[in-house]
């Protein structure tokens, strides 16, 4: 039988959780559907030890909850996790977990969403509005590399690496230049492995604290302007990168956030290891043929581990059978924020504007509001 209800929630990561914390500020009655058998399942069971965010805590709440006063500034992993708990207690979310939605499909003015639970049972959700709440780190991605099957050492993704323990003593390449790739490059050195770094493309390079200054001056200046003087304060603190082999983008940091959802890397201590020669810098792999690596640039080296710090996708497309004009083919948003939260047919989508957890709570809020909106049209 059916379980009916007014709005199905698919993802119970902050995005989701958010979601359904505003809808039952406003009294609307919703469901969530969660895979795993947590929420925040990739804060919980798939991040590295030393992952703090890596804004100020104020960028970072979800919506009717401001962080403790007490709490640092860049949360740490553990009190991020301690934070999302208490959210979802104190909103009475209760997401039904092991739930993988197969597919959503709109027939009759309602969504049919069909999930499976356990081995083979099978339960369907229907309501009048569907918010896609699973996000863009839905699924791993790992580049093709030739000869990457046959490489003899150990290769796994970001989201399998707790910490640098396991590799003591070894020789690891990460790849992936992105904060995740930098700052798992940082934790390997400082465990002892020799590490080096894959990078392909230009990135901007900032502190944590010039990043805050430049949120907080975007409110009052220009993006050109806050990227100039981010660029300046980068320059004056790093230097020349080129000779690292670390190229800057030709366009500012802000800007390449706003139009491409490029974020800049956030410096941890990986330049200043990086520089000192602890940590070797390399650029894009060519392909592997045993334990060793060849590179673009011709050099081949051998490694016993790999370590792809290369993103992820979304699995929207793989069960969303009616994108109501929503989603384009690689399963994000066609329109750009801050016009991307919201489809035809009652359908919207939460935590896919590349804004982190700030556009996350401004999502989750708009959506909330704009459904409740519709209800009280129809009921007056």
């Amino acid at each position: 039988m059916a379980q009916e209800t007014v709005v199905v929630i698919v993802g119970a990561g902050p995005a989701g959780i958010a979601t359904s914390a505003c809808l039952n500020r406003l009294s609307v009655p919703n469901v969530v559907l969660e895979r795993e058998d947590c929420c925040a399942s990739l804060w919980k069971n798939r991040s590295y030890d030393r992952l703090k965010l890596h804004l100020a805590k104020q960028y970072c709440q979800l919506p009717n909850m401001p962080f403790p006063d007490d709490a640092p500034t860049f949360v740490p992993k553990s009190g991020f996790i301690h934070y999302l708990d208490n959210y979802v207690s104190r909103y009475k979310v209760n997401p039904l977990y092991g739930r993988s939605v197969r597919s959503a499909v709109y027939e009759g003015g309602r969504w049919r969403v069909e999930a499976v639970s356990g081995e083979t049972s099978v339960e369907m959700f229907v309501g009048r509005f569907l918010v896609v709440a699973t996000g863009e780190n839905s699924e791993r991605f790992v580049p093709k590399v030739v000869g990457l099957e046959g490489f003899g050492g150990g290769v796994l993704h970001s989201c399998e690496y707790v910490n640098g323990e396991r590799f003591r003593d070894k020789d690891v390449l990460v790849v992936g230049s992105g904060n995740s790739g930098m700052e798992i490059a940082f934790d390997l050195s400082n465990y002892g492995v020799q590490t080096a770094i894959s990078i392909r493309s230009p990135v901007h390079v900032l502190t944590k604290e010039m990043v805050q200054v430049g949120m907080y001056l975007l409110k009052w200046l220009p993006c050109s302007a806050v990227d100039g003087i981010a660029q300046s304060l980068s320059k004056l603190k790093y230097g020349d990168l080129s000779q690292y082999g670390i190229r800057t983008p030709t366009k500012g940091p802000f800007y390449l956030k706003r139009t491409t959802a490029r974020s800049p890397v956030i410096d941890v201590g990986t330049i200043d290891k990086i520089k000192t020669g602890e940590i070797r810098v390399f650029p894009s792999l060519s392909h592997v043929k045993g334990d060793t690596i060849e590179f673009v640039s011709g050099k081949a080296v051998r490694f016993d581990a790999i370590v792809f710090a290369t993103g992820y996708r979304t699995t929207v497309r793989k069960w969303l059978k009616d994108d109501g004009d929503l989603f384009n083919d690689n399963g994000m948003p066609k329109q750009r924020p801050p016009n991307h939260w919201k489809g035809n047919k009652g359908l919207y989508c939460a935590g896919f504007s590349s804004s982190g957890l700030f556009g996350i709570s401004q999502d989750a809020e708009n959506i909330a509001k704009d459904i409740s909106t519709i209800l009280n049209q129809k009921n007056n």
